[in-house]
C-alpha cells in the first residue's frame, strides 16, 4: 500500500505499535494527535517523509476534516480508561468516532478501522463497554465497509495492566484479587493487536467485518496476579477484595480521575468504579468469532514476553537472582 493512512490517536500503547506496522506496509502515515509534541519520535519508525506528525482532537470536527486531507484510510485508536470531567467517555468513544466516521464520509473513505474492545455492549453497567458499543454502531451506521477491532487486556513493554500491578507488587505486600479473582481474560500481545490493525487496512477482504482478538490463553486474574508474582520474583499475598470493597475503592479512583485535570495530579487511579463494573464480566473472546487466525496471525503467548519487560519490577532489576526453588 502506498497511500495516505490517518491514524488517530497514534501516540498510545498501542498506537506505536500501529504506526511500525503500517509503515512496514509501505504506506505514508499522518498520525493525528491532541499533543504533537508527544510524536516526535514516532517519525523514526519509517523512512524519512514516511511519517507525518499533526495536530487533531477528535472533540474538534475543523481539526479532524484538516488531518484526513488527502487520506485512503483512517484509523480510530483513540480512547481513554477512565472518564474525567475534560474526557468524558461518551465524547472521547461515542461521539469522537461518530466525528470520525462523518468526516471519512464526507471524503469517500471507505478504509476504517475502529478500535473496540471485547465486552462493548450498548446494554453494560460499564460506561467504557457502553460507548465503545455505541460508537461500533455509529461507525458502521455511516461507513459499513468499516472493520471493527475487539482485543481482550493487551500486553506488552508499555502496558497498562501487568505494568500498574508489577508496580504495586514492588511497593505493597499485597496484590487485590477483585470479586475473587475469578474474572476470565485472554491477553493478547500487542504486536499482534497492531499487525492485525495493518492488515485490516490493507487487506479488502476484511471490509465489514468484527475481529476479536485474544491470545493463545484464558487466564483468570487470579492467575495473571500469579504470573505478576513469578516474573517479579515477589511473594505477595493474594487479597480477596469483595465486590461492595472493590466498588468503594473505585468511588475514591473516580475522586482521582475528576480531580487529574483540576489540581495537576499526573498519577491514574489504581481502579475506578466503571473498571469495577468491568471486571464482573469475562474478556475472552467469544465462541465463532473471527480472530486472529482469520487474518493470518499467530497469537503470541504472554508467557515468553512477560519476564522481557516485568524484570523491572525485581529486587535488582534485569540481574537479579532468580529465588531458589524448594
Amino acid at each position: 500500500m502506498q497511500g495516505l493512512v490517518t491514524v488517530f490517536g497514534g501516540t498510545g500503547f498501542v498506537g506505536v505499535q500501529v504506526v511500525r506496522a503500517l509503515a512496514r506496509t509501505g504506506a505514508r502515515i499522518r498520525v493525528a494527535v491532541r499533543n504533537p509534541g508527544r510524536g516526535y519520535r514516532l517519525r523514526m519508525l519509517g523512512e524519512v517523509g514516511q511519517i507525518q506528525i499533526v495536530q487533531a482532537n477528535v472533540r474538534n470536527p475543523a481539526s479532524v476534516a484538516r488531518a484526513l486531507e488527502g487520506a485512503e484510510a483512517c484509523v480510530n485508536l483513540v480512547g481513554v480508561l477512565y472518564g474525567s470531567a475534560h474526557q468524558t467517555f461518551s465524547a472521547v468513544h461515542a461521539e469522537g468516532a461518530a466525528t470520525l466516521a462523518a468526516a471519512c464520509k464526507a471524503r469517500k473513505i471507505t478504509r476504517f478501522v475502529q478500535m473496540s474492545a471485547i465486552g462493548a455492549d450498548a446494554s453494560s453497567t460499564s460506561q467504557y463497554a457502553r460507548t465503545k458499543a455505541q460508537a461500533e454502531v455509529a461507525v458502521r451506521a455511516l461507513i459499513p465497509s468499516a472493520v471493527i477491532i475487539r482485543p481482550s487486556v493487551v500486553f506488552g513493554a508499555e502496558d497498562a495492566f501487568f505494568n500498574k500491578f508489577g508496580a504495586l507488587a514492588a511497593m505493597s505486600p499485597v496484590l487485590p484479587l477483585i470479586g475473587g479473582g475469578e474474572t476470565k481474560f485472554q491477553p493478547v500481545f500487542v504486536a499482534d493487536v497492531a499487525a492485525a490493525i495493518a492488515r485490516a487496512v490493507t487487506d479488502p477482504d476484511c471490509a465489514g467485518h468484527t475481529y476479536e482478538l485474544g491470545g493463545p490463553g484464558v487466564h483468570s486474574f487470579r492467575d495473571l496476579m500469579e504470573m505478576v508474582c513469578s516474573v517479579t520474583y515477589r511473594q505477595k499475598i493474594l487479597a480477596v477484595v469483595p465486590w461492595p470493597i472493590a466498588a468503594l475503592i473505585g468511588m475514591a479512583g473516580n475522586i482521582q480521575a475528576s480531580l487529574k485535570g483540576v489540581v495537576g495530579l499526573v498519577t491514574a487511579p489504581m481502579l475506578t468504579r466503571d473498571q469495577v463494573e468491568l471486571l464482573r464480566s469475562d474478556n475472552v473472546v467469544s465462541e465463532g468469532a473471527l480472530g486472529l487466525e482469520d487474518l493470518g496471525i499467530r497469537p503470541t503467548a504472554i508467557e515468553p514476553i512477560l519476564p522481557t519487560y516485568m524484570y523491572r519490577y525485581r529486587k535488582g532489576g534485569q540481574f537479579a537472582a532468580e529465588p531458589t526453588k524448594v
